[in-house]
């Protein structure tokens, strides 16, 4: 090994002059970023602008800045630009799944290491200015000084899901309102109507509000909440159908991506689909300890004093944590071993709610080993 040359140093290839970066889990174990890289360019991202910061690796400062648009030519400026800075460079995104996922993806296909960053520490920025230039640097400052690394999440398969549970999500939410509306409607209306719904479900008193039909000898008010309530049904009904072209495309995706998944106990299409929008793909994730994080399923260490005790987590990804709360709840229905879990841990003095979270921790353990060392599929 030459000296001066550090061994987690990229490798550059003689024929095309580009670098080749170690993988994530490599990075993960290193102090710092500034082992592998010459430069770290952080990017504040925006929906019309991008502002890049370069930042010296050695010693933070900043080295240069620009501000480009968010096309196809304003993300080869950046990258022509940003080669000018030398071959070892890694980027660091704010919002690489948001307003930064059209620029994630063009580096990446150009073979530039891209790391994502959360939002900044809310106490950081507000004891301090406020620029894109200023956020743009932070953002490389942060990827300096920490010692785990993000991917930015993949394409593909996870993108597909992402956009899908999306628009269902959006569909299921505005069913949920509508039905809302139709009860409130019917509580408030003339008791010729009322005596129509008294006593029905919310799924036969939709379907008999789609029915409705003006009558001659209704008044203005009764005729008006009819029309009213046909349209909140249908509208429910419409959604209601929408959510479940949704899930039909998403059980597609899942049995040809992951079908593993779906033998799972209390694991079904809507359960897997979140837990793979959150995991990704393999090595992005660097433990289950971090995926246990990562679903609010850890325990957060609360101690003072004589008393060591832990606290719920409430924080990581709430939709990930609540798929794993429905798994939850389907075993301790109909699974047995669970059951018998649940027991002997109230015996032990342990609350329901701690039981809980107990649970999920060793369903995240059990999720995370299948995903990361079982073949997938595309």
């Amino acid at each position: 090994m030459a000296a001066g040359v550090s061994r987690h140093s990229p490798a550059v290839s003689s024929r095309t002059g580009t670098f080749t970066f170690p993988r994530i889990k490599e990075m993960n174990a290193m102090p710092s970023l500034a082992e592998v890289v010459d430069v770290v360019i952080g990017v504040d991202t925006h929906k019309h602008t991008h502002t890049a910061v370069v930042v010296d690796a050695r010693t933070g400062g900043v080295l240069a800045e620009r501000t480009v648009s968010t096309d196809a030519r304003g993300y080869a400026e950046l990258l022509e630009w940003a080669r000018a800075h030398g071959p070892a460079v890694a980027w660091a995104l704010e919002g690489a799944g948001g307003y930064g996922a059209g620029l994630a993806r063009h580096l990446q296909a150009a073979g530039q290491q891209v790391l994502e960053l959360d939002r900044p520490v809310r106490a950081v920025r507000r004891h301090g200015a406020k620029s894109d230039s200023l956020d743009a640097a932070r953002a490389a400052r942060e990827a300096l000084g920490r010692a785990h690394l993000a991917q930015v999440k993949s394409d593909g398969p996870r993108g597909q899901l992402a956009a899908l549970m999306a628009a269902r999500r959006s569909a299921v939410e505005a069913a949920t309102l509508a039905q809302r509306q139709l009860h409130a409607l019917v509580i408030a209306a003339p008791e010729v109507l009322r005596a129509m719904f008294r006593g029905q479900s919310t799924a036969t008193m939709t379907t008999t509000a789609a029915r409705l039909r003006p009558r001659a000898a209704w008044d203005g008010h009764t005729a008006t909440t009819a029309t009213v309530l046909r349209a909140l049904a249908r509208r429910v009904i419409a959604l209601q159908a929408e959510a479940r072209q949704h899930e039909q495309a998403m059980a597609v995706i899942v049995r040809a991506w992951r079908p593993d998944l779906l033998t799972q106990p209390g694991v079904g299409v809507i359960v897997a689909v979140e837990v793979l929008i959150s995991w990704s793909h393999p090595g992005r994730i660097r433990s289950e300890a971090a995926f246990a994080m990562l679903a609010g399923t850890a325990p957060v260490p609360a101690s003072s004093g004589l008393r060591t005790r832990h606290r719920l987590n409430r924080s990581g990804d709430r939709q990930l944590n609540r798929a794993l709360h429905v798994v939850v709840l389907s075993r301790t229905r109909y699974d047995q071993r669970t059951r018998d879990y649940i027991e002997r841990r109230r015996h032990e003095g342990k609350t329901d709610r701690e039981i809980r979270r107990c649970l999920k921790r060793y369903i995240a353990r059990d999720l995370f080993r299948q995903l990361e060392h079982r073949p997938t599929t595309a």
